[in-house]
């Protein structure tokens, strides 16, 4: 079997699109993966095609090589979008190998050492500076068996103004009437998704510390990782971060220095190969996986096989109660309130309308907010 080529397609989901890339061989098979990074997806299209040109004529079950080929063939490390569609390529070679072996892909990670992935789900209300909303909906989906909750650092204002310190007082009014409302045994989950700057992400951690968050995602911007070395320092809540690296070596500070509790891996920008080096490194430093996935049911799904083998384990994101209904994928994961399963079926266990998908083209995914401070200056969204 050899691969003959690659096929880029952009989907229709919710109010974006899911890139998914599709490695076809010879024999009329093929294997799918996603890339995680949607934002910047023309680029992601030329990445597409320069990698399909080294990959024609090549042996798909060879995984390892082709993943260490890809990586350091053009000299300059696969980082950022390159290592985003690599991780799509590489997903993609795994559902193949568990296509042509009939097996799902767990059983060739080594098999499941657990029942079931537990799994949080994202708290959504119109205005996440509305704490009665909030509350409301948490309670809503505690009563329909979700036992971990995701809730973000605030939204900004109409307008896109985000300031740190109003959205740091919001906060922890949030978060301290999700805990008096829902008790103990409900975990909450902090995403600030690095929009504060150092000083505020220390007052936000700390003055959370009496609510016991199961932690806390993302309080630092990731270019500099060795930050989480003071923040670490000054405050008793878990912490998670993660999410925007692609390969073992940008995990390694965090991993090395013991400077998270929760690695935020996101299978559609590591890929499967370098997901389990990160996790294996982890695992000597009691540093659990916190798999990120924001994208639809092939990330969970590739995530939840690899997080069913796994012994280092804490949960997985599932950013909405139910996967969207989607004329494309037929046959995905098995999710039920607060746990996901892979299916049963050789490969990812993913059933996916070739045809249709090429009718659905969107063109793209669409813009993500650009946020700002009350000066006009950019801040992180």
């Amino acid at each position: 079997m050899k691969i003959t080529h690659l096929e880029l397609l952009t989907v229709p989901q919710d109010t974006s699109a899911m890139l998914l890339v599709v490695v076809h061989t010879d024999s009329g098979g093929y294997g799918v993966g996603e890339v995680g990074m949607r934002s910047r997806w023309r680029a992601v299209r030329g990445a597409v095609e320069d990698f399909a040109e080294q990959l024609e004529g090549a042996d798909p079950s060879r995984i390892e090589h082709l993943w260490q080929f890809l990586s350091r063939s053009g000299f300059f490390p696969a980082t950022g979008v390159l290592a985003a569609v690599l991780a799509a390529i590489d997903v993609a070679l795994w559902d193949l190998r568990g296509k042509t072996l009939g097996v799902p892909l767990h059983q060739l990670l080594g098999g499941a050492s657990r029942d079931h992935v537990e799994c949080y789900v994202h708290v959504r209300v119109g205005d996440a500076r509305d704490p009665a909303a909030t509350v409301a909906e948490a309670e809503r989906l505690v009563a329909a068996g979700w036992r971990y909750l995701r809730v973000p650092a605030n939204s900004p204002d109409a307008d896109g103004e985000y300031d740190q310190r109003s959205a740091l007082r919001h906060t922890v009014a949030t978060v301290e009437r999700l805990r008096a409302a829902l008790g103990d045994d409900v975990e909450l989950l902090l995403d600030v998704h690095t929009r504060l700057e150092p000083p505020q992400a220390v007052t936000l951690c700390r003055e959370l510390e009496p609510l016991r968050p199961y932690f806390v995602e993302d309080p630092l911007r990731s270019e500099h990782l060795d930050g989480y070395r003071m923040l670490r320092r000054r405050t008793a809540v878990p912490l998670a971060a993660g999410e925007q690296l692609g390969t073992k070596w940008e995990f390694r500070p965090l991993i090395e220095g013991e400077l998270i509790d929760h690695a935020r891996v996101d299978v559609a920008n590591t890929g499967l190969t370098e997901a389990r080096k990160i996790a294996a490194m982890a695992e000597v430093h009691h540093i659990n996986l916190a798999t990120h996935n924001p994208l639809g049911p092939v990330t969970a799904a590739a995530s939840a096989h690899l997080n069913l083998v796994l012994p280092n384990v804490s949960v997985q994101e599932q950013p909405w109660p139910e996967f969207p209904p989607s004329p494309v994928l037929t046959a995905g994961p098995v999710l039920t309130p607060g746990r996901i399963r892979p299916a049963e079926r050789p490969g990812l266990g993913i059933e996916l309308d070739l045809a249709a998908a090429r009718r659905l083209d969107p063109g793209g995914p669409a813009p993500l907010p650009v946020y700002h401070r009350r000066d006009g200056s950019f801040t992180n969204w």
